[in-house]
C-alpha cells in the first residue's frame, strides 16, 4: 500500500481549468472537453467531502 496522496477536489478543478483553456487556444477540442470533465470530478469531490464532514459533525 502507498501514502501518495490522492489529488483532492480543489486540484482536479485547477487541472481541468488549465487543460480547458490550452484547449481552446490550441483548438483541441477534445483537451477542452477533458478539462471540463476534470473540473466537474472536482466539484463532485468537494462535494462529497463536505458531506462527509457535515455527517461526520452530527
Amino acid at each position: 500500500m502507498t501514502n501518495e496522496k490522492k489529488p483532492d477536489g480543489k486540484t482536479d478543478e485547477v487541472k481541468g481549468k488549465v487543460k480547458e483553456t490550452v484547449g481552446e487556444v490550441t483548438g483541441d477540442e477534445e483537451l477542452e472537453a477533458q478539462g471540463k470533465g476534470d473540473q466537474t470530478k472536482g466539484d463532485v469531490k468537494q462535494a462529497g467531502e463536505k458531506l462527509k464532514d457535515a455527517v461526520k459533525d452530527d
